[in-house]
């Protein structure tokens, strides 16, 4: 066990399943207490259960400002303090609308997930580390600085992403919290089933490594960011894309 981040508490949204599991486990493993937010409830004590380390669960909606603030409220009276925030709870595309054709309610459905949910995290968070410091990892994407066809919404909720976080770096940079995002090219999670083999392969095609990426690695971007390794990046978007966005 790498010991970086022994003695700090972190909080992970979307924290129980896919990329939120993965940054768990990660910074868990690295000595971080971890409270794990999720819409299921259940799945993020199931979650904590498995682990045999010092972590706990609550249930958030990232859309909800009310939600918000509980789920950091919560973590400070677990814990007493907040180090690192995780915004990773997001949504994909569902369907390949172009822009004139998405419906104004599937617009709004992705954009107060994907953006405004880390915006409602962020403003729960930054408050409980202006006394200590802290840093911040929101997910965004590739999508958050190339675009694909049908895709508009999420690719404006992840631009967007990467935008809200390069202004709160700058916000909050002298009262000591680090604020980046990290954009994860094609994932192997939930997010992706349904699709055949041939889709898969298509996917991988994409990326001139050849494949997609397992949720493991994406956390080991997100536990650096995380780290004291990296307390001179701020505002920073990091891509893990196998080379997705280098072509």
């Amino acid at each position: 066990m790498n010991e970086n981040l022994s003695g700090l508490v972190a909080l992970v949204t979307g924290g129980a399943s896919g990329i939120g599991a993965a940054c768990v486990k990660e910074l868990s493993a690295q000595g971080a207490k971890v409270v794990i937010a999720d819409r299921s409830l259940d799945a993020a004590k199931a979650l904590s259960a498995s682990l045999n380390v010092d972590s706990s669960a609550v249930a958030v909606d990232v859309t909800d400002d009310d939600s918000c603030q509980k789920m950091v409220d919560y973590t400070l009276e677990k814990y007493g303090r907040l180090d690192i925030a995780v915004n990773n709870a997001g949504v994909g595309n569902p369907d390949k609308s172009r822009v004139a054709e998405l419906s104004y309610a599937d617009w709004r459905k992705l954009m107060s997930v994907n953006l405004d949910g880390v915006f409602l995290s962020m403003k729960a968070e930054i408050p409980a580390m202006l006394n200590g410091g802290g840093s911040i990892v929101n997910i965004a994407s590739i999508m958050a600085c190339v675009a694909t066809y049908g895709a508009s919404a999420y690719i404006a909720s992840k631009h967007g992403v990467m935008g809200l976080t390069k202004a709160a770096a700058v916000d909050y940079a002298k009262d000591k919290i680090r604020v980046n995002s990290v954009g994860p090219g094609y994932v192997d999670t939930p997010m992706l089933g349904g699709r055949t083999e041939e889709q898969y392969k298509e996917i991988a095609s994409r990326h001139p490594m050849g494949r997609i990426a397992k949720p493991e690695e994406i956390a080991a971007v997100v536990a650096f960011l995380a780290s004291p390794a990296s307390a001179f990046v701020t505002g920073a978007y990091y891509t893990a894309d196998g080379g997705y966005t280098a072509v």
